[in-house]
């Protein structure tokens, strides 16, 4: 075993991260980018250093897993969510169910639940629920604690800090309980093969792919399309795009925005 492949491993035992379904190129990025922080020259060097020094471990699943994230990222995206997409859904049934995969520290969940929150004031026989989930457990409990920046609510009005988050003494803003009781925060692994639910009216996996491998983003595609109900959507990140396997899974919604339908 070389030691590259032998480093890969004691990630994947240790991190419990699937360093296969990435594109080794990303990888590399990711651990040179390292082994100059840490001044190791090589792979076995790093290793060892791993090894040796726990926090590293810390540090290297943030450096591979990464979380780049805000409030309404991509704001055409809730555009259409708000405008096309909900209306459509809530026009056939009183209550969804929507599954953030990759949620991150939580923006993107909070995003779409300030909105679902404006359907549901309109009209009190609608609700949703959010599944947001992630595989860093670290971003997971920063999400669910709910509790951000000045600097990260500079995409929010006014009116919607002042409706749907506190104020706390140190100046950060904290989330409101009556979103933070719309969404279920889970641990979930992408790559394990199963959904985090069935019978799901949205999915929004965006600007998570663009590490995976050809065949894990195809077969990412097959997951989402037996998770959705019939007429469910699926949006994606707008660098992404569906491989030629599966792009008869979905129908394009709107193909700049990546906002696809199920299709049978």
């Amino acid at each position: 075993m070389d030691d590259f492949a032998a480093l890969k491993r004691y990630i994947e035992q240790v991190l419990k991260i699937q360093c296969g379904n990435y594109k080794e190129d990303y990888i590399k990025r990711r651990l040179l980018s390292r082994m100059r922080s840490t001044n190791t020259t090589n792979y076995e060097d790093y290793l060892k250093y791993l090894k040796a020094n726990v926090p590293e471990l810390e540090v290297l699943r943030k450096a591979l897993t990464i979380n780049v994230t805000e409030f309404f990222r991509d704001n055409d995206v809730y555009e259409i969510l708000k405008k096309e997409v909900l209306p459509d859904l809530f026009r056939k049934r009183k209550r969804l169910r929507i599954w953030c995969a990759g949620c991150s520290t939580g923006e993107e969940p909070y995003s779409i639940a300030m909105i679902l929150h404006d359907f549901m004031a309109q009209n009190k026989e609608l609700s949703g629920q959010i599944y947001a989930t992630d595989i860093d457990k670290i971003v997971l409990a920063k999400a669910q604690e709910g509790i951000y920046t000045p600097k990260a609510m500079v995409k929010l009005s006014e009116s919607q800090i002042h409706r749907h988050f506190i104020k706390l003494p140190d100046g950060n803003y904290q989330v409101k309980p009556h979103l933070r009781e719309m969404i279920r925060f889970r641990p979930h692994d992408l790559m394990g093969g199963e959904p985090i639910a069935k019978w799901l009216d949205l999915i929004t996996c965006r600007n998570v792919t663009i590490y995976f491998t050809e065949k894990q983003k195809d077969d990412l595609a097959r997951q989402f399309h037996t998770a959705l109900v019939s007429d469910g959507y699926y949006i994606m990140g707008k660098t992404e795009y569906l491989g030629r396997q599966v792009e008869n899974l979905f129908a394009p919604k709107h193909s700049v925005q990546k906002v696809f339908v199920k299709k049978e």
